[in-house]
């Protein structure tokens, strides 16, 4: 999967998330919304969240992965679900520094449950992406 079709793929499942639990919301800016509306501003903040979760995933993650591999073989593998949630409470970290807005009321429950949505979630979207070939007819 390329990382464009990721990304949408991270702001879908971001959004089911935030829909699903009470703890979780994007707010978006007001001059995109005044200026494009309601409905694409709204697109809008998933898309990028979905990018500030993307490149923290890609960068970051793989890092965090590798220093906690000890308990997470100790816990088969359930630690890496307190990753995902880390990862996600990283996004609502870096988010503050942009103009939308993505929040976590606590972290165990609203960010523990949205990491498992999330990759529930992502992990469906991303059967139904085609991967991309390396050989083209």
């Amino acid at each position: 999967m390329n990382f464009l079709s990721r990304v949408v793929v991270n702001a879908c499942a971001i959004w089911v998330a935030a829909w699903i639990l009470p703890g979780v919301a994007i707010e978006g800016n007001r001059v995109v919304e005044d200026q494009a509306g309601a409905i694409p501003a709204t697109i809008i903040s998933y898309l990028v969240i979905g990018l500030i979760f993307g490149l923290a995933n890609a960068f970051i993650k793989p890092i965090l992965s590798v220093l906690s591999a000890p308990i997470t073989c100790l816990t088969l593998g359930l630690f890496s679900i307190v990753i995902n949630a880390v990862m996600l409470a990283l996004t609502s970290w870096l988010s503050g520094f942009t103009p939308f807005a993505f929040t976590i009321d606590s972290f165990f429950f609203q960010a523990v449950f949205a990491a498992i949505i999330i990759s529930i979630v992502s992990a469906l979207l991303g059967w139904l992406v085609p991967e991309k070939s390396s050989a083209r007819d």
